[in-house]
C-alpha cells in the first residue's frame, strides 16, 4: 500500500516499500502494481427520483456532454427504463451505473435494491432536483442497514439560482443556504446527512469538489484513484487532486521504468525503459484534461472555441504527448513537435548510468518535471475557459 509520502521516495525506500531488497524482484513487483492501478473497479450507482437529473449527473461525471455519443440519454420526461451501465471513456474500470426513477409508476421500494443487485455497487448517488421524499429516505434506509455508503445530490441548482436571481435582494448564498436547509429537514429520518448541491452543467461550483471530496475520503485507496483519475478537471482544485494523485506514483513508475534491465556486469549501464515512461506520461495526459475530448467537452461548457484551450497547451511535454497518440495537429503548431522518446532521451542528462539508485533518482526526476508542465498547461487551459478562480 502507497501512504501519503509515498511521492517523495527515495531508492531504498521504494524497495522498502515493495518489501524488496532485489531490484530485480522490485521492478517486477513495481510494475505489476502499476498494472493493478487500472484494474480496481469502481463500481457508482446513480439513483433517485424520476427526472430529477440522473442520466445528466452521469454524463457530467464522466467528462461528457448529453449529445455525445456514448452518453446517456436525458430528456424531459423519464429516459431511463433499465437499469444501464456506462463506462468511463478513458478509465474502463471506472463504471457508472444508471438506475431506473424511484418515482415511476411502478416502482416498489422493497423490491428495488433486490432487482437493482445491490451488491454489485461500491456506493450510492442517491439524487433529486427538488426536496427528497419518501422513497429516496426509505432507500438509503436500506442502503444504510447494509453497511453500504450513500449520498444525496441535489442537483439542477443552476435552474434553482436562475429562477430567483431576478427577486430583489437577491443573495445566492442565502438561495443555497435555504434550499440545502430544506434537503436537510426531509433527511432527518436517516440522520442528517450531508447534501452535495450541484449543476450537472457546471461541475466547477457548487459543492461537486466537495463530494469528490468525500468519496475520496470514504473509498480504499485504490479505488480513491480510480475515483480521482475518471472525474473531469473542472477547476484549479479538481487539477491539481489530480496532479497530487498522479505523483503519489511517479515512484512507482520510477522503479519499473529506471531499472528495465538490470544487468549485474561491471561498467554496463543500467537500460532506461522508455515504454513505461511514456505509458504514465499518456496517462497524465488524459487524466489531466489534456485530450482533445476534454477539450472539446471544456470548449462547449465555457463556450470558448477549441483553439484557443489548444493554444494554451505549450509545454514540449505535453506537444509530444499528443504527437505520439496519434492526435490530429492543432492548426497554431508551426514547427516539428520532437517525439517522446527523443524528448525523454533529451532529458536524461547523466548518459551512463551505473547503479539502480541512480537510475530510480533520475527517472523520478524526469517524470516529476514532466507532469509539472503538464499541470501547469492545464492551468492555462483552465485560465482562457474562464475556470482558474
Amino acid at each position: 500500500m502507497m501512504t501519503e509520502n509515498s511521492s517523495d521516495m527515495d531508492f531504498s525506500g521504494a524497495l522498502q516499500r515493495l518489501g524488496e531488497s532485489d531490484p530485480n524482484a522490485a521492478v517486477t513487483k513495481a510494475k505489476e502494481q502499476l498494472e493493478n492501478l487500472d484494474t480496481v473497479t469502481l463500481n457508482i450507482a446513480v439513483t433517485g427520483e424520476t427526472g430529477a437529473g440522473k442520466s445528466a449527473f452521469v454524463n457530467a461525471f464522466r467528462g461528457l456532454g448529453d449529445d455525445d455519443d456514448s452518453s446517456a440519454p436525458t430528456g424531459l420526461t423519464e429516459t431511463t427504463k433499465q437499469i444501464t451501465m456506462y463506462t468511463h471513456p478513458t478509465k474502463s474500470n471506472v463504471r457508472l451505473w444508471d438506475l431506473p426513477g424511484t418515482g415511476m409508476p411502478n416502482f416498489k421500494a422493497n423490491n428495488f435494491l433486490k432487482e437493482v443487485k445491490f451488491e454489485t455497487y461500491d456506493l450510492f448517488v442517491i439524487i433529486s432536483s427538488e426536496r427528497f421524499k419518501e422513497n429516496d429516505v426509505f432507500l438509503a434506509k436500506e442502503i444504510q442497514k447494509k453497511k453500504k455508503m450513500f449520498y444525496f445530490v441535489r442537483t439542477k441548482i443552476d435552474n434553482d439560482i436562475r429562477s430567483v436571481a431576478q427577486k430583489r435582494n437577491f443573495n445566492e448564498q442565502q438561495t443555497l443556504c435555504t434550499i440545502r436547509e430544506d434537503c436537510n429537514r426531509n433527511l432527518k429520518e436517516v440522520g442528517n446527512p450531508k447534501v452535495f448541491l450541484i449543476s450537472s452543467y457546471d461541475l466547477g461550483k457548487y459543492d461537486f469538489q466537495d463530494l469528490v471530496d468525500t468519496l475520496e475520503f470514504d473509498l480504499s485507496e485504490h479505488k480513491r484513484f480510480a475515483l480521482v483519475q475518471s472525474v473531469p478537471v473542472c477547476s484549479l482544485a479538481m487539477l491539481e487532486k489530480k496532479k497530487e494523485a498522479m505523483k503519489k506514483f511517479i515512484w512507482l513508475a520510477a522503479m519499473a521504468s529506471g531499472l528495465g534491465a538490470v544487468v549485474p556486469v561491471p561498467l554496463v549501464p543500467l537500460a532506461i525503459d522508455k515504454t513505461i515512461m511514456m505509458t504514465y506520461l499518456s496517462g497524465c495526459h488524459y487524466i489531466l484534461g489534456l485530450n482533445e475530448k476534454s477539450l472539446i467537452t471544456l470548449s462547449e461548457r465555457s463556450n470558448k472555441p477549441l483553439s484557443q484551450l489548444q493554444s494554451a497547451i505549450k509545454s514540449p511535454v505535453a506537444l509530444a504527448v499528443v504527437n505520439r497518440l496519434g492526435i490530429r495537429p492543432r492548426t497554431s503548431m508551426t514547427k516539428p513537435v520532437k517525439s517522446l522518446e527523443d524528448l525523454l532521451d533529451s532529458r536524461f542528462i547523466v548518459t551512463s548510468i551505473q547503479n539502480a539508485a541512480e537510475a530510480f533518482k533520475t527517472t523520478y526526476t524526469v517524470l516529476s518535471e514532466a507532469l509539472n508542465e503538464m499541470t501547469n498547461d492545464m492551468r492555462q487551459v483552465l485560465q482562457v475557459a474562464g475556470l482558474d478562480e
